[in-house]
């Protein structure tokens, strides 16, 4: 199953190049008052409602998927979690290029650990990039994104993927800079997901998918998350072993080599087997809509 976000807040079901609104199985969710519960409401209460999520379908209305703006998948993640430098070609080209590394000695993944990227910095596919620091050079990662479906704390390595609800494409951009990754990577607009998520039982193995980035019909980051130092089990328990991970939880798996600026007119064309394709504009100002 494919479903998005859309529009104003649409839930839609993704057949082909239409998507059947099914928005009305919203009304389901369970109502609350402050304080709020943690993670993703629609997340968290996704497993039951999918029977009637794929009934509604079936006689939904459709609409061109070329005719809807993409938000993002998920609404409210809890937490967006970024895995540094997990791909060792990566963790190469930055060591080699001090205009990524700054003169800050970089570790591999199992010495640096993760890092958190604000919420506020999310968007989908049919926003805009903002590049705005002209003083900053900013670059693009493609990343497998991994979505939570059920809470779990200390999570087995052998358990992990019974914790995945599906799997979204992830852009990471950075500012680079002498600063750490959480501020860098955290400025609005800077985490993308989208253009949908595919649910788990749609990848028969994250840990083995081609994806690719392009701008201007030129290759610029290309690989296979086979090459991931910590595949997403391992991101998982990981990841687990600091925080109680939420449905509605993201994990951004990490970037393969490639890495380069973006600037303002670019169009990013990042495609991931299993999942589909994004187009994303960069703009240099906040007039972006």
């Amino acid at each position: 199953m494919r479903f998005c976000r859309f529009n104003d807040n649409r839930l839609g079901v993704v057949e082909g190049d239409q998507v059947r609104d099914v928005s009305t199985v919203l009304e389901e969710l369970p109502s609350y008052r402050w304080p709020f519960p943690h993670g993703d409401v629609f997340m968290a209460h996704f497993g039951e409602l999918r029977p009637k999520t794929e009934a509604l379908a079936k006689t939904a209305p459709a609409k061109p998927l070329s005719e809807v703006k993409l938000l993002s998948p998920i609404a409210n993640p809890g937490k967006i979690i970024g895995a540094p430098v997990n791909y060792r070609a990566h963790l190469d080209e930055v060591l080699d290029d001090s205009a990524l590394h700054h003169g800050m000695k970089i570790k591999p993944i199992a010495e640096a650990g993760v890092f958190l990227k604000a919420t506020s910095s999310l968007i989908g596919p049919s926003d805009a990039i903002v590049v705005d620091w002209p003083d900053r050079r900013t670059d693009h990662e493609i990343e497998l994104a991994v979505v939570i479906g059920k809470r779990g704390f200390r999570i087995r390595e052998e358990e992990a993927l019974d914790h995945v609800a599906g799997y979204t494409i992830g852009l990471d951009m950075t500012i680079r800079g002498p600063e750490e990754r959480s501020y860098r990577k955290s400025l609005d607009t800077f985490s993308v997901l989208g253009p949908w998520l595919v649910t788990a039982d749609e990848i028969a193995d994250p840990n083995n998918l081609n994806f690719e980035l392009t701008i201007g019909g030129e290759t610029r980051q290309k690989a296979n998350t086979n090459m991931l130092i910590f595949n997403v089990q391992k991101l998982i328990e990981f990841a687990s072993k600091a925080y109680t991970l939420y449905p509605g939880d993201v994990i951004m798996t990490g970037t393969p080599e490639g890495v380069a600026p973006v600037a303002a007119g670019d169009i990013l064309h990042a495609s991931f087997e299993g999942i589909g394709s994004i187009d994303v504009r960069v703009v240099g100002n906040w007039d972006r809509r």
